[in-house]
């Protein structure tokens, strides 16, 4: 009989991505800046207009909110294994690649990441431009495990290394912690 999977997290994010426009190659950076409803700054997400986001952007897979997406380190490592495609933790396009964590269960959940609290909203199926901007292939590849679409909920940095914890329906955020020195 087969054993069901284990419950989310925790984990860690073992990169961290950025590109300034849609398209660009993303970046990887050892921290980011994540923004209560705008994004991760200087990212292509990042929500710079006037007063909130907008709930909905455009139609199709282009609507709605997306302020950070998160890909799961294993799924990379089942694409190169199932299918013999290798891509890098950059070449995914997601922001965040986190390792020891099911990301599928965090839909409608909240989860802390260091200090900054996200809310998965949805999937992040991939998608033909995804392979056109990479390689032929990731559609099939990365099916249902493309990753999270999340928004940020509390804000604060988000490091390389950081903890992953899924939050109780009930809990609070943990505090920032406090600055070296400080009593």
């Amino acid at each position: 009989m087969a054993q069901a999977p284990p419950p989310p997290g925790p984990g860690r994010v073992t990169s961290l991505h950025l590109a300034a426009r849609t398209g660009e190659p993303t970046v990887r950076v050892a921290q980011a800046s994540a923004v209560t409803g705008r994004g991760l700054a200087g990212d292509r997400n990042y929500w710079a207009g006037e007063g909130p986001r907008p709930r909905r952007r455009g139609a199709g897979r282009a609507s709605g909110v997306c302020d950070v997406t998160l890909i799961e380190a294993e799924a990379l490592d089942a694409l190169a294994r199932e299918h013999g495609i290798t891509l890098t933790s950059a070449e995914c396009r997601r922001n965040l690649v986190c390792r020891d964590i099911r990301l599928n269960p965090l839909v409608d959940q909240e989860f802390q990441i260091g200090a900054v609290t996200l809310r998965g909203l949805k999937l992040s199926e991939p998608c033909a431009r995804l392979e056109q901007l990479v390689r032929p292939g990731l559609i099939r590849g990365l099916l249902h495990r493309g990753g999270l679409r999340a928004e940020v909920v509390r804000g604060g940095t988000i490091r390389v290394g950081d903890r992953i914890l899924p939050l109780p329906p009930d809990a609070r955020p943990l505090p920032p912690p406090a600055p070296a020195g400080l009593p």
